[in-house]
């Protein structure tokens, strides 16, 4: 895997705007208003990215004593990467809406008089994923995901958000670890983009990103085992059972960041698996900005998500804040998966 590149290597790697603006010649329908979008975005991830490297410095640790939408604790770090992102998205002026994990309702960008904009862009994203692991120094990340305002809607609602992830145009995530890295997808693969502090810009390390077909790595909480449905159980023993042949048993790789799980698979083999269980019927990850832009992403890369049963991407959302279980990963490895689910494979003898 490509490292961050030292100073006089710097020459020989593309920018990230340089590599947008490379892609927006290529291909006639990109627009400057989606290459500043992302731009934005990037902005944003550089300052969030500022203030986690001083955590443990300053104070960012702890809870805000706010409970959000999802029920959950309000981290410090939560609520800075949260204002953070809608900040520079409205300051950009490319994006109409927003959803975020840590705001319960969808936010209209407007101008300060109160005008809509005339940005064109619906932007879900969870602010900062896994913001619990901050006070332990474990790698936590950004999700986003992309969708454009129809053309015969002069101001964005929820009911714009709402589209299936079939319909992206673009989806991505930061990764805030030993490195700090963007990677994004616009539906022409998938590509990451190394921080380099020193010069302050996101170097392409890691172009054309495929992910293998097959992985000997899972990703799960088997803490809630006793609540997992039979056939995700037989798939885990069937994981854990000993054959040469398949290269079994499998590895345990769970750090409880999502983008961080997910991260790790998709460069090096792997499934991460968030399921139903007896007191979250639905699953817990949240469709609309963590499974739907992370299923485009590793469908782009060559791998599969699924919520056990079907394509993540083509379930029809119903709520902003909606869960789904998921299975998200090399395809083959989540191919098995639904076939356990579904009865059609069971534990040898």
């Amino acid at each position: 895997m490509a490292t961050t590149p030292r100073r006089e290597e710097i020459g020989a790697f593309m920018t990230l705007e340089q590599f947008i603006l490379d892609r927006q010649e290529q291909f006639p329908h990109s627009t400057g208003s989606f290459s500043r979008l992302i731009r934005d975005l990037s902005v944003a991830a550089k300052i969030v990215n500022w203030n986690m490297r001083r955590a443990g410095i300053v104070d960012v640790f702890g809870a805000t004593g706010e409970v959000n939408v999802q029920g959950e604790v309000q981290q410090k770090m939560d609520l800075m990467a949260h204002t953070e992102f809608v900040r520079a998205l409205r300051r950009g002026g490319e994006c109409c809406l927003i959803g975020s994990e840590e705001h319960s309702e969808a936010i209209p960008m407007r101008t300060d008089a109160d005008i809509a904009t005339d940005g064109k862009y619906i932007v879900l994203m969870d602010p900062l994923d896994g913001s619990s692991n901050i006070e332990v120094n474990v790698s936590v990340g950004t999700i986003f995901s992309i969708y454009r305002l129809p053309d015969h809607v002069r101001e964005a609602t929820l009911a714009e958000a709402l589209q299936p992830g079939v319909d992206q145009v673009g989806a991505g995530y930061v990764v805030y670890g030993s490195s700090t890295m963007l990677v994004y997808s616009t539906g022409f693969g998938v590509n990451g983009f190394t921080l380099d502090p020193s010069i302050g810009e996101f170097l392409l390390t890691h172009p054309n990103i495929r992910t293998p077909v097959d992985g000997k790595v899972y990703s799960i909480n088997e803490g809630h085992y006793n609540s997992f449905e039979p056939g995700l159980k037989k798939y885990i023993k069937w994981m854990q059972r000993e054959d040469a042949a398949t290269s079994r048993p499998y590895t345990t790789r769970y750090i409880g960041s999502f983008v961080s799980d997910f991260h790790r698979n998709l460069l090096k083999g792997g499934l991460y698996i968030y399921p139903a269980t007896e007191s979250a019927a639905e699953g817990k990850l949240r469709l609309m900005y963590e499974a739907n832009p992370m299923a485009y992403i590793v469908e782009q890369a060559g791998g599969a998500a699924s919520d056990g049963r079907g394509r993540i991407l083509e379930k029809i959302p119903r709520a902003l804040h909606q869960r789904t279980p998921l299975y998200i990963g090399s395809a083959r490895m989540v191919e098995r998966a639904e076939a356990f689910l579904r009865g059609d494979l069971d534990l040898e003898p």
